[in-house]
């Protein structure tokens, strides 16, 4: 497999694309912000007009984009890829979506032709840009087997999560379940030592090397210490959907969430007061301004 289409060229999905260039393969792209393709093209990829230009003579199609409807548009919309892909490509759907979303899409693929591989990831923009992601894969192994070498120009670590669409997409909710309330519990964590009458700084410099420390609150400690809310290294938004996502998947199971609860409704409550936008560590200000989970927003 070498020649590649790449749709979506976000925070993510730019370094994941030129991490597929360096690897040596050949990619057109599309984003629908046209400046976000100039860098790739001066890196040598090829610049599309539309998902599908991007898709014509690609044996595989990745999707870095924001959530499930834009996924479909990317595939099925006007000058959508699926149509120009050819019969037998793979496409590769690593946003993070949901697995009902992933289900349906394999239905609709299938009557094309088409394979499925959900493959969402976790890491970061920093790992994204060396190529050092965690990728969750769901679908069938033979495609996974094919499609190893163009994930494991992505990732470091490349799990083959289970053989049903939307495995992968179930593994990566149980990730976001955690870093979203991690995030959380670190920005509590932080605003409570502070209304304790402490140095923040002086009880995250303790705190991190004992029981309490984890990578959230050493990554996103430092942001909320910092104040570096802007420019978004994760929007605070981005939880906002991935934490509902978790809560629906929960509720089809009749699993209950406290936790993914509470910590949804902090995010929620960020993004109503104007911080969506920016770095999810913001959720900060949450607590800073006594409106947590049950508090008025206005």
């Amino acid at each position: 497999m070498k020649n590649l289409a790449f749709v979506g060229l976000g925070a993510m999905g730019a370094p994941m694309a030129k991490s597929l260039l360096r690897a040596g393969f050949g990619l057109g792209v599309f984003d629908v912000r046209e400046a976000n393709t100039r860098p790739l093209t001066d890196a040598g990829a090829t610049g599309a007009g539309s998902p599908a230009e991007a898709a014509e003579n690609a044996e595989a199609i990745v999707l870095m984009v924001v959530n499930a409807d834009q996924t479909e548009e990317a595939l099925f919309g006007e000058n959508g890829a699926a149509g120009a892909l050819a019969p037998d490509a793979a496409v590769v759907v690593m946003s993070t979506v949901g697995p009902e979303p992933i289900r349906h899409l394999d239905g609709r693929l299938s009557e094309q032709g088409l394979r499925l591989l959900d493959a969402p990831v976790s890491g970061g923009v920093a790992r994204a840009e060396r190529g050092d992601l965690l990728i969750m894969a769901g679908g069938p192994e033979e495609l996974f087997g094919t499609l190893r070498p163009v994930l494991g120009a992505m990732g470091s670590t490349v799990v083959h999560c289970g053989p049903a669409a939307g495995d992968g997409q179930s593994v990566k909710l149980v990730n976001q379940l955690l870093c979203g309330v991690h995030i959380a519990a670190a920005g509590e964590a932080l605003a409570y030592a502070e209304a304790l009458g402490l140095d923040p700084r002086s009880v995250h410099e303790t705190i991190r090397h004992g029981a309490a420390g984890s990578f959230m609150l050493e990554d996103r400690g430092r942001r909320m210490l910092d104040r570096e809310f802007l420019p978004p290294r994760s929007a605070l938004d981005i939880f906002v959907k991935d934490m509902g996502l978790v809560r629906e998947a929960a509720a089809e199971r009749g699993f209950a969430t406290p936790l993914s609860d509470a910590a949804h409704e902090l995010y929620e409550t960020g993004s109503s007061l104007g911080f969506g936008g920016e770095d999810d560590s913001g959720i900060l200000r949450v607590f800073e301004e006594g409106m947590g989970p049950g508090k008025p927003t206005s």
